[in-house]
């Protein structure tokens, strides 16, 4: 719990994104208690006694709707020479071979500590490294996610942690040797592991199936039931590559997105992460049954995946959510500038989202894909998360602050976060993390440990 507080927003972007009635207002004091927003009074025009001054432009915190922490590892290996999704798949598994409990604890902790730097308030955590090397069970079959909820709470942010089904290597294939340390054997024993996880004030408990190709057919509905039951978050990797769209349709005689549908995957609280290789029938399953797209377009650029549809995903009623996936590099400003520039040089137009849009897809969607109600706005009863950005980096500066969301989204970078409030209390004041204090240092040393 947190004790009452006033902050005084020197200018903010409110209103409710589901209505549309965005807009940046000056001068505004928000009120909290108990970790959420009890009062927002816009038209404040100087610090009431007490408050504490967020100079900027003041937004919901961020949510990273799709993370795999261990990958912040790779950064800069995998961008030497050439080769494709398949090449880049065996160093990531080299990294996931050599993690403890104990360093993917130090790792994730640093690595989250870098996310509240970048306004991160909420990290969606598709976790996989279940067991130890050649799948041997830790006494606690929880560990590393355990591991992983206990580095969100230390790092200040909160976390979903949407532990992933992980069953096989192909169609028809049993687990590889870096592959068994994901695997529970079948979808019941995942699901038996699963329940025994608790949500906490920061953490929320989600599923995940990992692909069409690592988990059965037939074991598909257990996963969906399983989230379903508790009305969980559930979300999948669909359709990232095209070599995977063909092994489907060659075993099954239908599509991923045909396939999760058919076996009752798809749905309002599920989604799917890329969805880049799509029939128009795929689209029209997605956005009719509600699943939302989670774009991750660095990562999709840096593996050369490809430009996914978004766009027409999020005209047939999919939401649109954004993650920093293998994290090439965490900064959700840059994540929804390239959603609209990378559909800009797909299709040779411009303007197919507003920057409230996207933004949008940045705080509340994002919030939601990740099972936290009431979050990603700054209103009454809201999380108290806030992200503020300076308006005066060689960046911002210029531009009228009533274009503050345009400013945010085509011209901001995470360096210009200059504070992350979670929970009503400061993680990061004056562009420096409160809680780890060498947060360059800690991710340094906990990649290093990992090469010894």
């Amino acid at each position: 719990m947190t004790t009452a507080r006033t902050y005084w927003l020197e200018h903010a972007w409110l209103g409710t994104p589901r209505a549309g009635g965005i807009s940046i207002e000056p001068g505004v004091a928000v009120e909290v208690a108990d970790g959420r927003i009890t009062a927002v009074r816009p038209e404040t025009p100087a610090p009431p006694h007490g408050a504490e001054a967020l100079r900027g432009l003041t937004l919901p915190g961020l949510a990273n709707a799709h993370s795999h922490a261990f990958h912040r590892a790779l950064r800069g290996t995998v961008q030497v020479g050439s080769g494709t999704f398949w090449t880049w798949r065996e160093v990531m598994y080299s990294v996931a071979d050599r993690l403890t409990p104990e360093n993917y604890h130090r790792l994730a902790r640093a690595v989250y500590a870098e996310m509240a730097l970048a306004g991160i308030t909420a990290v969606g955590e598709f976790h996989y490294v279940h067991h130890a090397p050649g799948g041997t069970r830790y006494a606690d079959p929880n560990v590393m996610g355990e591991a992983l909820i206990a580095a969100a709470a230390e790092a200040g942010i909160r976390i979903t942690l949407l532990d992933a089904a992980y069953l096989s290597a192909g169609f028809g294939e049993p687990p590889g040797t870096h592959q068994l340390r994901f695997s529970d054997g079948t979808a019941e024993a995942w699901a038996a592991r699963c329940s025994l996880l608790k949500e906490r004030d920061h953490a929320r408990i989600g599923a995940a199936v990992h692909s069409v190709r690592a988990v059965p057919a037939r074991q598909l509905a257990t996963v969906a039931r399983w989230a379903e039951e508790r009305r969980a978050p559930l979300h999948v990797h669909l359709s990232e590559q095209t070599a995977e769209n063909e092994a489907c349709l060659e075993a099954h005689g239908r599509t991923p997105a045909r396939l999760l549908a058919d076996h009752g995957v798809l749905g309002p609280r599920t989604t799917g992460i890329h969805n880049t290789h799509l029939t128009d029938q795929d689209m029209t399953l997605i956005g009719g049954s509600g699943t939302g797209t989670c774009m991750c377009p660095t990562t999709e650029r840096d593996l050369a995946d490809g430009i996914g549809p978004a766009a027409s995903l999020q005209r047939r009623g999919s939401p649109l959510s954004l993650g920093s996936d293998s994290h090439a590099v965490i900064d959700l400003l840059e994540e929804a500038r390239a959603l609209e520039l990378d559909e800009r040089l797909r299709t040779r137009t411009r303007g197919h989202w507003t920057a409230n849009a996207l933004l949008r897809a940045a705080t509340a969607d994002g919030h939601a894909a990740l099972g936290w109600e009431r979050a990603g706005t700054i209103e009454p009863g809201a999380l108290a998360d806030l992200t503020t950005l300076t308006l005066e980096s060689v960046r911002t500066a210029g531009p009228p602050p009533r274009l503050g969301a345009e400013t945010a989204v085509f011209a901001a970078t995470a360096a210009d976060v200059r504070h992350t409030i979670v929970a009503g209390r400061h993680v990061v004041r004056d562009g420096a993390h409160t809680l780890v204090p060498d947060v360059p240092h800690a991710l340094a040393q906990a990649i290093a440990a990992l090469s010894d």
